[in-house]
């Protein structure tokens, strides 16, 4: 199974990310979302960033998660290289994730070739079916 595929978009950019687990295609997700602005496979995963977010459900959770990575980027100049032990929990309707993205400083001399605003609720798709598909529309 593939990690992800970019998918063709008039405008912006659009992704479909897999996994066995929900988590494991969250993680992928991230991982698509910065295959748009740099190659992570380059990126040294030198310092550890803990994420902790909530939302109302799936969809809600996996579009702050992305704009989690974006904000990380465009405030700290943090490039990921992997996104890491993804939780992710629903306790009576209350969604929570906790991960650890994984990466570098940007100016440790990491080529940008496209930057992403932020993640949308267009096209958003969570499928499952013997795993899961997300699909991802970015603001480009």
């Amino acid at each position: 199974m593939p990690r992800y595929e970019i998918l063709p978009h008039p405008a912006d950019g659009k992704f479909r990310a897999y996994g066995r687990t929900l988590e494991e295609a969250f993680g992928n997700a991230a991982l698509a979302t910065a295959s748009l602005m740099w190659d992570w496979k380059t990126v040294q995963p030198r310092f550890p960033v803990s994420v902790h977010i909530s939302g109302k459900d799936r969809e809600q959770l996996l579009v702050k998660f992305l704009n989690e990575l974006i904000y990380l980027f465009e405030t700290r100049d943090f490039v990921i290289a992997a996104a890491e032990d993804v939780h992710i929990e629903n306790r009576d309707g209350a969604w929570t994730l906790k991960a650890v993205f994984r990466g570098d400083d940007l100016a440790a001399g990491y080529e940008v070739h496209g930057l992403v605003k932020a993640a949308t609720y267009n096209e958003l798709q969570i499928e499952e079916d013997g795993g899961f598909a997300i699909q991802v529309v970015v603001d480009m």
